[in-house]
């Protein structure tokens, strides 16, 4: 957690900057809040997270993205919010240099991903799943799927606000929602190999600028 909660405050930060810091008219506000909530960050500390948003040091952070191929044809998009982008392409190679993989030109792998909107769920009791969905399709759906209990809603990149108004407004609660990058030919990788790739994938996370990292794994 002493990991996992700068990266939420940051977050909810970074959306309060772009968007203001009131979450009923910011969806992604709200959205970065309840993930924040989901994974126990108190409420005093979201709400010195919203606070900074209108400080000098938000005012200094951007949001900045990285590509790099890892070991065994495996791909990263990395997401950061930094307020230095020196110290994060430096610390970023050296993450992928010592780990068995090399950053790359930004744009080259780009196209190899989508952006979507992608909202999970616990399966609603009760209520019916394909009346779920024809709720959705209006906002912005495009697939859903049920695996193990949990509903995941995938729609257009552009729809997101509207795919989180639609599923609140259905008074369903969101465990996960955001805006990922999914691969467009995933790839499969025997166990030993995965090894090798999750040890990039846990260094990449583990870095204080680091937001989010997308992969190509199946």
């Amino acid at each position: 957690m002493s990991k996992v909660f700068p990266k939420l405050a940051k977050s909810i930060t970074m959306a309060a900057k772009n968007g203001g810091p009131d979450p009923e008219s910011n969806a992604p506000l709200r959205v970065a809040i309840n993930n924040a909530k989901a994974q126990n960050l108190s409420k005093d500390n979201i709400e010195n997270a919203i606070k900074r948003a209108a400080g000098k040091d938000a005012a200094d952070i951007s949001e900045v993205t990285y590509e790099g191929k890892g070991p065994h044809g495996s791909l990263f998009i990395v997401e950061c919010a930094t307020d230095n982008s020196n110290r994060s392409v430096g610390n970023l190679k050296i993450i992928f240099n010592k780990n068995g993989g090399q950053m790359v030109n930004a744009g080259q792998l780009d196209f190899m991903f989508s952006r979507k909107s992608v909202i999970e769920f616990p399966v609603p009791e009760g209520r019916d799943l394909e009346e779920i969905e024809l709720e959705l399709i209006d906002a912005g759906l495009e697939e859903i799927h049920v695996d193990d209990g949990v509903v995941t809603v995938i729609g257009e990149y552009s729809a997101f606000a509207n795919l989180c108004q639609a599923v609140e407004a259905l008074g369903i609660v969101a465990t996960k929602s955001g805006l990922q990058r999914l691969p467009a030919q995933p790839i499969e990788l025997t166990e030993e190999q995965m090894e090798e790739v999750e040890i990039l994938l846990d260094k990449l996370e583990d870095d204080d600028d680091v937001q989010a990292v997308f992969t190509n794994l199946a």
